[in-house]
């Protein structure tokens, strides 16, 4: 569940064109937002999809041919203890699979450093949280940048990284919000631009 603020401040008209949503969410090649909340995305990785990642899951299995072949990905949540919500974490850890976003050697048992396969050139997250900056990386040490940077796209084969965490948003302003909503869009533009037509 998204707390009111942070889906106050994502949910603008502003980003809808660009085709990002509020939320949890996940834009995958600018053409297909996935809204994993509201799409009643099932986190639960059971034990036999664990052991071989095979899955009956629609959803899951569309999310796993996506995002193999997007060109760029996008993620939206909150700050949510230091990690994403469980229902993100769930996202990752069911489509983000070995096979589908890296592979290790023939032969490796899983110990050594997998290849990424994930051909995005570049993903981007953005983070809302009511935690000031100072605290967040001094007492914190900002574990979404370690997360989202080194244990998920670096290790999917995706360097080109951009974060960014809003803070705070309890205490923030509408004119507040309404530059983070231009660095956004800025930021998007910048990593995607718009392809022109010949």
């Amino acid at each position: 569940m998204i707390p009111p603020v942070a889906e106050h401040f994502l949910d603008t008209e502003h980003l809808i064109p660009r085709g990002l949503q509020p939320g949890n969410g996940i834009v995958i090649g600018h053409k297909q937002p996935h809204i994993i909340h509201s799409q009643e995305f099932n986190p639960l990785l059971e034990g036999s999809e664990l052991a071989t990642g095979e899955t009956s899951d629609l959803m899951v299995f569309k999310h796993r041919q996506e995002i193999k072949t997007a060109q760029g990905i996008i993620i939206i949540h909150p700050n949510w203890w230091g990690q994403p919500p469980a229902v993100l974490k769930g996202w990752t850890d069911r489509v983000l699979r070995s096979g589908v976003a890296y592979e290790f050697e023939e032969g490796d048992d899983g110990s050594g450093v997998p290849e990424g396969l994930l051909v995005a050139e570049a993903a981007i997250v953005f983070n809302t949280s009511n935690t000031p900056e100072e605290r967040e990386k001094l007492i914190f040490g900002d574990p979404l940048e370690r997360i989202w940077k080194d244990c998920v796209f670096d290790f999917c084969g995706i360097k080109n990284f951009h974060r960014k965490m809003f803070q705070v948003v309890a205490s923030s302003t509408p004119k507040e919000r309404t530059i983070w909503l231009d660095e956004v869009k800025e930021t998007i533009n910048n990593y995607f631009p718009k392809k022109r037509e010949s």
